[in-house]
């Protein structure tokens, strides 16, 4: 008699488990055979399952990752305690990315990161979206980084404006030296037409997101 292994075709599971057989039952030949056949199924399997949690993985990573980095100077300083600036909230958000990209262009984040304080009109990726086609990506261009500076700097007021400061048909003051108007409509505040999506208070002022494009009077 000798000891080996073979498969019970009767179990539910097919697992397999060992047993003693003669030389009478099958040949030693095949139960090896066979022996071999379950085990490279069950590398094989494996070699899948390890295969897709690494796709998975690497989906994951490209996608923590697809929001712009900031990158030196004082709008990257982050020791996870403080609370975050208006560049750090502005970052953080996978609805602004086109905000932040716009503002690394045109060399601002700093600006926006300092003390302040500043209430910031923060347009979001759809806001962007609605503007005519290819003019987000010229204003990205280098040779434009002055109109994409003035553009950015009409949404920042000096001082900080809270909801509550937000006054129907007030004339708010921009970093630029032009205004902006204020309504109250519906429930709803805009500012220049844009409508006021959400408030996030900042280190150094507030963030209002808004739905459109503040573009300042040509000069």
């Amino acid at each position: 008699m000798e000891l080996g292994l073979f498969y019970d075709s009767n179990h539910r599971h097919g697992i397999v488990s060992g047993d003693i057989f003669s030389h009478n039952s099958k040949p030693l030949k095949t139960m090896i055979m066979k022996k071999y056949y379950f085990l490279a199924c069950f590398v094989w399997i494996t070699f899948l399952i390890v295969s897709c949690g690494g796709k998975n993985e690497t989906s994951n990573e490209q996608a923590a990752n697809s929001r712009p980095a900031l990158k030196g100077g004082q709008a990257s300083v982050d020791d996870g305690v403080s609370a975050r600036n208006i560049v750090q909230i502005a970052a953080a958000s996978s609805d602004h990315t086109t905000l932040v990209a716009a503002v690394q262009a045109a060399g601002m984040a700093d600006v926006l990161a300092n003390p302040g304080p500043l209430t910031v009109f923060a347009p979001n990726n759809a806001a962007f979206d609605k503007l005519p086609e290819g003019t987000v990506e010229n204003l990205l261009k280098p040779e434009n980084k002055k109109t994409l500076m003035r553009i950015i700097t009409f949404h920042a007021a000096p001082g900080t404006y809270n909801v509550k400061d937000l006054k129907d048909g007030m004339m708010l003051g921009m970093a630029t030296g032009d205004n902006v108007k204020i309504e109250l409509k519906d429930d709803a505040i805009y500012a220049n037409g844009a409508k006021v999506l959400g408030t996030i208070a900042a280190s150094n002022g507030i963030v209002h997101v808004i739905d459109a494009v503040l573009l300042p009077p040509e000069k």
